[in-house]
């Protein structure tokens, strides 16, 4: 199950936390999720994927918070 955590931040930005395999495909899950193109956000890198012994148990996914530059009007 994935692990998504999405609050208001001051100033009104929206900001969003997504897992993946990699850091990029975490944020393509973001940018999809906030509808927004890679130049419109800003992304902080939490922790990088690690792999588990032998490919097994213990792998743990990548994490990013990417944050919207500006709220898109609706």
């Amino acid at each position: 199950m994935e692990n998504i955590k999405s609050k208001r931040i001051s100033q009104g930005l929206k900001s969003i936390e997504t897992e993946g395999k990699t850091p990029e495909e975490a944020i393509v899950k973001a940018l999809a999720m906030l509808n927004a193109k890679r130049s419109e956000v800003r992304v902080k890198i939490l922790s990088e994927e690690q792999r588990g012994l032998f490919g097994m148990e213990g792998s743990k996914p990548a994490k990013v918070k990417v944050t919207l530059l500006k709220v898109k009007k609706t």
